[in-house]
Parts: structure tokens; sequence; C-alpha cells
């Protein structure tokens, strides 16, 4: 999508409807966002719906660092304790790992 023949307003309601959207467990919504609107919010010149639109580029950021955070931190912990966690394991696990006791 070609963000330069978009009009502003129109930016915006598409800005603000990743940001909302993020909010259904899609992180990914919220690094599109970032990365789709970026310039128009902190390169391109002043115009009315940008500190709107620069807002939420903040908090997608904001909120595609956390799920980053949480999710590292999971994936970490599980890996280190998947064998010690025995059956649970085991249902948590999509595929189970040949060679583990």
């Amino acid at each position: 999508m070609n963000l330069e023949r978009v009009p502003n307003e129109e930016k915006l309601t598409l800005c603000r409807k990743y940001y909302l959207g993020g909010f259904a467990f899609l992180p990914f919504l919220w690094l599109v966002n970032v990365v789709w609107f970026f310039k128009e919010a902190f390169v391109k010149p002043t115009y009315n719906e940008q500190p709107l639109i620069k807002t939420y580029v903040k908090r997608s950021a904001l909120g595609l660092l956390f799920w980053v955070a949480v999710l590292t931190t999971w994936i970490t912990i599980f890996q280190h304790l998947r064998a010690e966690w025995g059956e649970v394991s085991d249902y948590l696990s999509f595929t189970i790992p040949l060679g583990v006791e």
C-alpha cells in the first residue's frame, strides 16, 4: 500500500485500526503499524492528523516491545524447564522431541 496516495484522514483511520487490532493478541499488527506509519508520524511535515498518528505509533511500539519481552521470557523458560515439567510440558508441546526422558 502506498501511503502517499491516501488522504490524511484515511491514514489516521488505518493507523487506529492497526493499533486497536493489536489488542486482539495480534502484536504483528503493531509491528506493521510502526513500520508503515513511522515516517508519517516523525519525518513528514506537520499536518492536523499527525499528533494522533504519532501517539498510535508510539503506543504500538510499546505494545510490541511488551509482547516481545513476554514471548521471549515464556519461550526461554519453557525451553529450559520442559523436561522437568513432565506430562504437563508434553500437553503444551506441539511436537515432542525424541531422546528426552
